[in-house]
């Protein structure tokens, strides 16, 4: 495969060996190709800012600046770059920080693989991944964005059919794109195929948006949309 056809890669991770590791593992693979590795997340913004890769794999405690933070940053700085935690432990309260900071995903590290390459690759056309495991108890726990924060999660449909408001959330764009389904009263097969993802991965995405959010069903989520203007021309007929 072409370099420029290749998903370009980066690794931060504090661990030497890992990192090398990876990298190794991640090069076998044809359409992938890891621009640089970064030791902690300090480092990781200094090489994002020579050379942005396409997703970064992104270890979540690290020295001098951790993977949250660093996720902010970057997502901040470089909103469509995407980012893959990894970590060795399954700290519920770390990931619920690491994808309100805007992560696409979370992996552990002593996976097979194949699974982290697959993982990437759904990353990369536009899904979140958690593992099924850990879903239900991260969906079930709001997630409440600190103060100094709000301004730094940057809302990539601002631009489009976001009247402003809705990025205090930390929503996705796919999250906003499934919000505004809600607010529209489609269906989750609905939503599925006007964003060409499966009826699953639509489900996935809208208990993340009610975690988020904080509400419990379509008809909340809706609702406070409605009630805040964030969508223009939508019918917020609240449809089950």
């Amino acid at each position: 495969m072409e370099a420029e056809n290749k998903v370009k890669l980066a690794l931060v991770e504090d661990q030497e060996l890992i990192r090398k590791s990876l990298r190794i593992v991640l090069d076998m693979e044809p359409d992938f190709q890891v621009s640089w590795l970064a030791g902690d997340g300090c480092e990781a913004l200094e090489l994002c800012a020579k050379e942005c890769p396409d997703l970064i794999l992104m270890d979540i405690q690290m020295p001098r600046m951790d993977g949250v933070e660093a996720t902010r940053r970057i997502k901040a700085e470089w909103p469509t770059v995407k980012v893959i935690i990894l970590t060795t432990f399954q700290e519920v309260n770390l990931v619920v920080d690491a994808l309100h900071a805007g992560a696409e995903g979370y992996l552990l590290k002593a996976m097979d693989p194949r699974d982290l390459a697959s993982g990437i690759r759904h990353v990369c056309r536009g899904e979140t991944l958690i593992p099924q495991h850990m879903a239900k108890e991260i969906f079930t726990r709001p997630l409440q964005p600190p103060a100094e924060s709000v301004a730094s999660v940057p809302s990539a449909a601002s631009g489009s059919f976001l009247a402003g408001g809705i990025e205090e959330y930390g929503l996705s764009e796919r999250e906003q794109q499934v919000l505004k389904g809600l607010s529209d009263g489609l269906s989750n097969k609905e939503i599925a195929a006007k964003l060409f993802i499966s009826e699953g991965t639509a489900r996935n995405y809208i208990s993340s948006v009610y975690a988020k959010m904080d509400v419990k069903n379509r008809a909340e989520a809706a609702r406070r949309a409605a009630e805040s203007s964030w969508f223009r021309d939508s019918r917020h007929d609240n449809r089950h």
